[in-house]
C-alpha cells in the first residue's frame, strides 16, 4: 500500500499542474507571463498552481451587463451611439489626429462628446476648487479616491461633505480598499461617524497600505449634482497643501470639467458603486442633461483588469503612432512596457519632438530604478528626458501636436495600463493642449535633462540594482 502512495500523489500532481497550465493558456494575453506561470506550476509541483490561483487569477467579476446603469433619457441626447462618434473637428494640419478617435472607437469606450469646458488646476487651487464645489451642492456628490488620509487635507473634504449632507445633498463616497489604509486611523471610521455614506473598493484585511498593490481602484472623479467634474491625478493627502515645500510637498494637476463629458464620469462612478454595494444611482439628480458650455471635445476612458483591459493604453498607443510633430509627457512613474518604449522611440527616430518630464526624485525607489534601466534605449533614439526638482510632481499629462491631449489618473507603467482601475479623459482642443503645453514647458524649464552618458556610466552595481528593479516591472 505505501508503493501506491507516491503514485497518487505523482498523479495528482499532473492533474492539477495540467488543469491551472491549461487555465493559464485559456486566460493570459501576455507569453511571457504565460510562459513564466507554466514554468512554476511545474517545477514546483502543488505549491506553484497555489500561487498562481492566489495570485495570478483575476477574480474581479463586474458583470458588467448586469450592472451597467441606464443613463437619464435626459443625459442621452448628449452622447451619440459608439458607432455614430463624429471626427472631432481638427485643422487641416491636425487631421491625421482622427485616427486616435476612431480607434478609441472601436475599444467600446464612450463616445466623444462635443461642447466641453475643462480647466487645469495645480494642487492647492484644486482643492480649493473642489470643496467650494462641494458647499455649493444642491442634489447629489459623488467622490471616488485612491488615498483619502486622515489628516488635514482629508478633514477639510470630510468638513466640506458633513455640511453637504447636513444640508439634504446625497453624498457616496468610495475609497480604494488598499488606498484607505495609507494613514491611520482608516479615514472611513472619520465619515461613518459623520453619517457620510461610504464604501471601501475590494477592501483588504490588511491594516497597512502596500505601496504596489494591484488590482485597485486608482480613478479619482468628483462629481457634483452630476453637472461639475473634477478628475485628474490628485489623492485627498496633506503633501498637496504642501505643494511649495520640497522636502515634503507633492505638485500635482487637477482638472475642473463641465459639459456632456462629466456624464462620463458619473457614470463610471456609478459602476464602480454598484460593483461594491449594490446599489444603483439612476435618475436626473445623478444624470442631468447636459449643455454644451464649452469647445472641447473630449471622451472619457474607463480602464481596469476586466472588460475595459487596456484602453487606455491602446489610446496612447494610437496618439504615439500618429504623432507628427510633438510629443510631450509629464508622470511620476515611467517604466512602459516594451511595446510602449518601442512606440516612443520610433516616433522619435522619425523626427518627433519627444520630451518626457520625470521627478528628479521618486517617492518610490523601486519604481525610479527600473525606470532607469532602460531609458538609455529611448535617449539613444532622440528623445529628451527632464528631471523635475522637488517637490515630487504627480501630475500626469500628455500632449500630441499641440492639438491632442490625455489627462487622468494613468501612469506609464504596467500596474496602470494593465492591472488597476483607471479614468483619463482624451481631448481635441487646441486651447487647451496650449495650456498644457504651457504647464509643461515651465517644469521642462526648471528641469535638468538627463544626459545618455550619465546612464551608461552608472557602476556595475548600480546596473544591476537598477536591472534587478526592472525584472519587477510588470508589479510596479
Amino acid at each position: 500500500m505505501s508503493a501506491v502512495w507516491p503514485v497518487l500523489v505523482a498523479i495528482c500532481a499532473i492533474l492539477v499542474a495540467g488543469s491551472a497550465s491549461a487555465h493559464v493558456i485559456l486566460h493570459k494575453r501576455d507569453v511571457r507571463a504565460a510562459i513564466g506561470w507554466v514554468g512554476l506550476i511545474w517545477l514546483v509541483p502543488f505549491a506553484g498552481a497555489g500561487l498562481y490561483g492566489l495570485l495570478g487569477i483575476n477574480r474581479i467579476q463586474r458583470r458588467a451587463a448586469e450592472l451597467r446603469l441606464h443613463r437619464s433619457a435626459a443625459a442621452e441626447p448628449m452622447a451619440l451611439s459608439a458607432g455614430e462618434a463624429p471626427v472631432p473637428p481638427l485643422r487641416a494640419e491636425d487631421r491625421h489626429l482622427a485616427a486616435i478617435a476612431r480607434l478609441v472607437d472601436t475599444t467600446g469606450a464612450y463616445p466623444l462628446t462635443a461642447g466641453n469646458a475643462i480647466e487645469p488646476l495645480a494642487s492647492t487651487a484644486a482643492y480649493d476648487a473642489m470643496i467650494e464645489a462641494i458647499a455649493r451642492a444642491e442634489r447629489t456628490v459623488a467622490m471616488s479616491t485612491y488615498i483619502f488620509d486622515n489628516d488635514r487635507a482629508g478633514r477639510l473634504f470630510a468638513d466640506a461633505l458633513e455640511a453637504a449632507v447636513a444640508r439634504g445633498v446625497v453624498v457616496r463616497v468610495l475609497i480604494d480598499g488598499v488606498g484607505a489604509r495609507y494613514s491611520f486611523p482608516p479615514m472611513t471610521g472619520n465619515l461613518r461617524a459623520r453619517a457620510i455614506p461610504v464604501a471601501e473598493f475590494l477592501p483588504t484585511f490588511v491594516p497597512v497600505h502596500m505601496a504596489y498593490a494591484n488590482l485597485r481602484n486608482h480613478r479619482k472623479i468628483l462629481v457634483i449634482d452630476g453637472r461639475v467634474g473634477f478628475t485628474g491625478g490628485m489623492n485627498v493627502r496633506r503633501t498637496h497643501l504642501l505643494a511649495a515645500d520640497r522636502e515634503n510637498g507633492t505638485a500635482d494637476t487637477h482638472f475642473r470639467i463641465e459639459g456632456p463629458v462629466v456624464a462620463h464620469l458619473m457614470s463610471t462612478f456609478a459602476d464602480d458603486w454598484t460593483f461594491c454595494v449594490g446599489e444603483g444611482l439612476p435618475g436626473p439628480d445623478w444624470f442631468p442633461p447636459l449643455g454644451a458650455v464649452g469647445d472641447t471635445v473630449a471622451r472619457g476612458i474607463a480602464a481596469g483588469p476586466d472588460e475595459d483591459f487596456e484602453r487606455i493604453r491602446y489610446a496612447i498607443l494610437a496618439a504615439l503612432s500618429q504623432a507628427q510633430r510633438r510629443i510631450r509627457i509629464v508622470t511620476p512613474y515611467f517604466v512602459p512596457e516594451p511595446m510602449l518604449m518601442t512606440s516612443l522611440a520610433l516616433a522619435a527616430m522619425r523626427g518627433v519632438e519627444v520630451d518626457i518630464c520625470l521627478p528628479r526624485r521618486n517617492n518610490l525607489r523601486l519604481v525610479q530604478w527600473a525606470s532607469r534601466a532602460k531609458i538609455g534605449q529611448l535617449l539613444a533614439a532622440g528623445c529628451r528626458v527632464w528631471q523635475t526638482p522637488p517637490p515630487f510632481d504627480h501630475s500626469k499629462l500628455m500632449t500630441v501636436d499641440g492639438t491632442w491631449s490625455l489627462i487622468g489618473s494613468a501612469n506609464w507603467d504596467q500596474r496602470s495600463l494593465r492591472l488597476n482601475f483607471e479614468f483619463n479623459v482624451e481631448c481635441y482642443d487646441e486651447a487647451l493642449a496650449a495650456r498644457l503645453d504651457v504647464l509643461i514647458d515651465g517644469k521642462r524649464d526648471a528641469s535638468r535633462p538627463l544626459p545618455l552618458d550619465a546612464i551608461e556610466k552608472r557602476s556595475l552595481l548600480v546596473k544591476l540594482r537598477d536591472g534587478t528593479a526592472w525584472l519587477l516591472s510588470p508589479y510596479l
